[in-house]
């Protein structure tokens, strides 16, 4: 067998020819070098994301509140000074305090979920799948975080009442955040172009839908919606969340509670929902709380789907008619800028509204009552109207985000089937 000649490389060249000293000082230098980047890790840098989370940034070392162990992100737990300690947190963390004072100072946490066990109706699990999958396309679209808890994060606040413990921990963990954005799971997002109207909120803390005569006049249950609702980040809000939870049942006297509720509305036989509760509560402590809730009905904050579903086609073809006139909106882009498209066709949708008699997308078509992981819709209307309209609804925005995939359903009833968008559609 032919020898083998091994070749040496230029540095070890360098090294036979020059005194083995040097050559074992290289080799220490390269050991410490190794050893004192194992010790002292350089850190990484602040990196951009895509998707919903819009800023990543390294860790401080600093001592915040989170590492007070009294810490506590459960209902029950005061919480003192939030406003103090967000903006602590934020000093430490230049790169969101940097954001909050720019474009994204009304920063957004979508909270939404489901309860933990499966669902009883057999399309429960897919159509809370779907609705899921909505929520992620608004939030990635508009630039939103997004947390989806399935947990009962408090073991006496369970169903209707699920809802309040992961708003209060949303807002713990992301002190960031100016704002959270609570969403049944049965509502849809229809209209993924929507920018909440922070300007009208500035002097407020919670949003919620309603009417206020129906609320402090005829002292109806139904006169505000808890589907939906739009809290800020502070410590009016921290307060405000404990007191109406409070009235529920992880109070010992929740059925004293009840009773004193249903003595109060003049319509809610069976009380000991939150959505009683919060206008129990408005109603005898409207000097406390009143001034910072706005009570929102200028637009579909949480719009009722019967009077919605049948219209879906209506809105698609006055849009197509905008759209054919405005040869901008036709263009194809790229998901990340679509919002830009939106403020372009917002010129075209001045004087016209959604509800009715407008045509405007409406910004969440709300399934009230429908229920569908359980199944056990309101009596008042069939389990397949209330199936078939959140198929629309769904196939509806759907459309809105396959658009920049360069898709479009073949019809609101199927979910399955799309077709490709042709170019310069509609011409």
């Amino acid at each position: 067998m032919a020898k083998t000649t091994t070749i040496p490389t230029k540095p070890f060249l360098f090294l036979r020819d020059k005194s083995p000293f040097i050559a074992a000082a290289v080799a220490s230098l390269l050991i410490l070098s190794a050893l004192w980047s194992f010790i002292n890790p350089a850190p990484s840098s602040p990196t951009a994301t895509s998707g919903c989370a819009n800023t990543t940034t390294t860790e401080s070392r600093d001592t915040t509140f989170y590492d007070d162990p009294s810490l506590s992100y459960s209902i029950g737990s005061p919480l003192k000074n939030w406003d103090e300690k967000r903006q602590q947190w934020l000093h430490h963390h230049p790169s969101f305090a940097a954001a909050a004072t720019g474009v994204l100072m009304n920063r957004v946490v979508v909270v939404t979920g489901s309860q933990p066990p499966p669902c009883e109706n057999p399309v429960g699990d897919l159509l809370l799948l779907r609705l899921f999958k909505n929520k992620v396309d608004y939030c990635r679209i508009q630039g939103h975080d997004i947390f989806y808890n399935n947990a009962f994060l408090h073991r006496e606040m369970k169903s209707v009442w699920a809802k309040l413990p992961p708003v209060k921990a949303a807002m713990v963990a992301h002190p960031e955040a100016e704002w959270v954005l609570w969403l049944d799971s049965d509502a849809v997002v229809t209209d993924m172009e929507f920018k909440l109207p922070f300007e009208k909120y500035g002097n407020h803390n919670f949003v919620v839908n309603g009417w206020e005569d129906m609320i402090y006049e005829k002292r109806s249950w139904l006169g505000l919606n808890t589907g939906i609702f739009l809290i800020r980040n502070c410590q009016w809000s921290i307060d405000f969340i404990e007191t109406w939870a409070s009235l529920g049942p992880a109070n010992p006297n929740h059925d004293e509670l009840k009773e004193i509720i249903r003595g109060t509305l003049t319509d809610k036989e069976f009380p000991g929902d939150e959505q009683s509760a919060l206008v129990y509560l408005m109603l005898k402590e409207k000097e406390k709380w009143g001034e910072k809730v706005y009570i929102e009905n200028g637009y579909s904050f949480s719009g009722y789907w019967v009077g919605i579903v049948d219209g879906f086609e209506r809105i698609e073809e006055r849009y197509r008619a905008v759209e054919a006139a405005a040869s901008g909106l036709r263009r194809r882009r790229g998901e990340a800028v679509s919002g830009w498209y939106g403020e372009m066709r917002e010129v075209y949708l001045k004087g016209t509204r959604d509800g009715n008699g407008g045509w405007r997308r409406p910004f969440i078509t709300h399934f009230t009552g429908c229920q569908p992981c359980s199944g056990h819709h309101d009596p008042s209307y069939g389990s397949e109207s209330c199936w078939n309209g959140m198929e629309r609804a769904l196939n509806f925005a759907d459309n809105q985000v396959l658009r920049n995939y360069g898709f479009v359903h073949n019809g609101l009833g199927n979910s399955s089937f799309v077709s490709p968008l042709q170019f310069d559609s509609p011409a």
